[in-house]
Parts: structure tokens; sequence; C-alpha cells
């Protein structure tokens, strides 16, 4: 969808002449009213869910979308009861306006020249487009991690337009330690040789090497200490149990740096380095409290809508204390809201995965808006045959 009319940024800057990708699944009803928003994280995209297919009809490899396991058909967020959108946010590298596209301005490609963006600036994007479909008002705003704080946002950027915001595995801002890992994974791309300070493209190269290691940073964060202990221990790669190692301090020796330059190399195939910082950026400056004295209370309490925050116990990037802070402050303000706090060893990974008491908790809330729904658009009817308003 391109957008003609320029748009507004938190840092002053505008960005024109800008055209947002999206998926949705399922179908829109009469009134526009089963209408949820998915939200993409880090390095997601809005493909996320169902298959890719090719001009044949065939599904392609590796083509599932990132959050298949929890949005589909007779899924947790069942997509025969409600319409879902995923919107690529700008700055992305899936299709949104971003670092690799040409800028109006100049006629090059904005590399490092693309403007900073926040989450309140993609929050703002996803509401224009929203506008052209007709939908002034969403059942549901649902994230993980990043998108998370999107979901947040929403609810009191727009609370008028949100019924219900469900934030998984996100904080309100991130810690002093996750600002500092974002940094590390920035000067890995920025000291590539091949970065060209963000103007690589011109040079016909990528920084595959500060990609590497910023992904490698960034999975570690993502998996719990026992996850990765289970999945490769201190195994030697090649070798039995109890062998030996080479003694190289260059060669990979165990599984686990096997698992991070494959990931690494993975990662750099498909990611763009201008991206990753504006993104991580994003991230960093992502802090609603800031705008009312530090008081994340103060901050929430223009929300109107009802909530459903879940964390993980092993989730150490986005720790369970951090959802908390989020409950807490919506329960200053008297809001509706549930917490689930899942005992799940995967890390902070542990949202993108099937655990069948995450997914129950997420199938049996989205069931309650899917009543709401019908309630809303079918009045009971009273025994003398005049309908009933009900409060919901």
């Amino acid at each position: 969808m391109h957008f003609p009319t320029p748009l507004p940024l938190q840092s002053g800057a505008v960005l024109s002449d800008y055209t947002l990708v999206y998926e949705t699944y399922g179908r829109l009803n009469a009134d526009r009213s089963n209408a949820v928003l998915v939200c993409h994280a880090l390095n997601a995209s809005h493909h996320v869910a169902g298959l890719h297919a090719d001009e044949t009809g065939q599904a392609l490899p590796k083509s599932q979308g990132w959050w298949d396991n929890l949005i589909g058909p007779g899924k947790p967020l069942n997509t025969d009861q409600f319409f879902v959108i995923c919107i690529n946010n700008p700055g992305s590298c899936f299709g949104s306006t971003g670092p690799m596209h040409t800028n109006p301005a100049t006629g090059k490609v904005y590399g490092a020249d693309f403007p900073v963006v926040t989450v309140e600036d993609w929050v703002d994007a996803q509401a224009r487009l929203l506008d052209r479909l007709g939908i002034t008002q969403l059942a549901a705003v649902l994230g993980g991690s990043l998108g998370g704080m999107q979901a947040l946002c929403w609810s009191m950027r727009h609370p008028q337009r949100v019924r219900h915001c469900v934030a998984v595995a996100t904080a309100p801002n991130l810690s002093a330690q996750n600002i500092a890992f974002n940094e590390v994974a920035r000067r890995a791309i920025v000291t590539d040789p091949d970065f060209h300070d963000g103007h690589f493209y011109e040079h016909g190269v990528v920084p595959r090497r500060g990609l590497r290691v910023a992904r490698m940073i960034g999975h570690i964060t993502y998996l719990s200490d026992d996850v990765m202990d289970e999945k490769f221990g201190r195994e030697l790669v090649g070798r039995a149990l109890g062998d030996a190692p080479s003694y190289s301090t260059q060669d990979i020796e165990f599984q686990v740096e096997s698992y991070l330059r494959y990931q690494g190399d993975k990662f750099s195939d498909y990611f763009d380095a201008n991206t990753y910082l504006l993104i991580t950026r994003a991230l960093d400056y992502f802090d609603p409290a800031r705008a009312f004295g530090g008081s994340l209370a103060k901050a929430l309490a223009q929300a109107v809508a009802k909530f459903l925050v879940i964390s993980f116990t092993t989730d150490w990037r986005f720790s369970p204390e951090r959802s908390r802070e989020i409950v807490k402050a919506l329960v200053d303000n008297r809001h509706d809201v549930s917490y689930c706090e899942i005992d799940a060893p995967h890390g902070h990974d542990a949202f993108l995965l099937d655990d069948a008491r995450y997914h129950s908790v997420v199938r049996a809330y989205f069931s309650r808006i899917a009543l709401e729904l019908r309630q809303l658009s079918s009045p009971l009817v009273s025994s003398s045959g005049q309908p009933m308003n009900i409060a919901v």
C-alpha cells in the first residue's frame, strides 16, 4: 500500500512517499469489528502465518510464517473467527520502504540516510494503513518482544482504537544491559570494513562479518542457559564424547560454536545491516514512562483496552519481572488485566515455540474476544421480545 502523504516522525524528520507491505488472513466481518493487528519483532516480517507459494500454488521450502503455530484456522488466534493483519514496518528490509529503497529527495538509495524510526512511528504508520482498510477499531493488537512494545504503544497512543492488548515476552523499556547488548551488536556492524558508513550498497558489498557477529550476540540472549546446555553441552564437533579437543584458537571446536556460526551466516544472507541498526535503536528508545516523569502507571492511565500479559520464567532478556511492572501499572489504574507466567525452559524464544500451556492461554483469551464480538453483533432479546443491551 503506497502513501504519498509524508509521515511525521518522532525525530522531527518526515518519511515521504513510502510503501507498506502487509498480509491479511481470514475474513473481515460486516461491521469490521473482528480485526486483529499482529506486530512483528526485530528480524521478522509481515509474513506471520501460512506458506508462501510459487506460481503453481506449491508451497515454497522454508516459507512458513514466523508465528504459524499460533495463527491460522482452528489455531489459538483462529482466522476462522478473526481477520488478522500483519504489517512490515518502515525501515525494515522485507518490502516496506527502508534503507535499501530510493530516497525521493536525492534519487539515491537511502542507506544510512534513512531517518531514525521509533515504536511510536511504526504504530502511526500502522494506523494509517488500517484507516485505508476502513478499520476504525481493533478487536485486539498482539505482539511478542518488540512486537509487544508496539502493542502496548497502541493502547496508549490510540486508546480508543484498541479493545484488547496482548503483550507477550516484552517490557516497558530496555534495561541498561539490554541496551549494552544492542550496542555491541551495532559496533560489530559499523566496524566491519565493508560497512562504508552505511553506504555499502554503492560499493556492491555487504558487511557480512558484522551481521554474523550481531546475530550471534542476539541469539545467545534469546536462549536460556538450560536450553543451550541441553542442545549442545560441551560436545565437540565431529568427535565423540570424551575425545580430546585439538587445542585450536581459530577452528570451530564446540557444537555450540558451529550452531552460532550457522545462525550468523544465515542471517547475513537475508537481513540488511542498516535495518538492524534502525530496529535496535527503536528498541532502545522505547520508554513510554519518560514523558510522565518515569511513571509507567501515568503513561498507561490513558489506555482503555483490556490486557493479557504473558511472560516466561527463563526469559532473561525480557524477564517476568519486567512484565510484572506492566501488570502493576495496569492494576494501579484499575484496568482489566490478566497475567500468565509460563514455566518454560526456552528463554526469550519461548514466545515463538509450541507450548501447550502458553497456546491454551492465548486460545482461551481470543475465544473470549470472539464471544464478546458475537454478543455485540447479536443483541439478546428479552422475554417480551425487546432487544436487551448488555455490558461486556
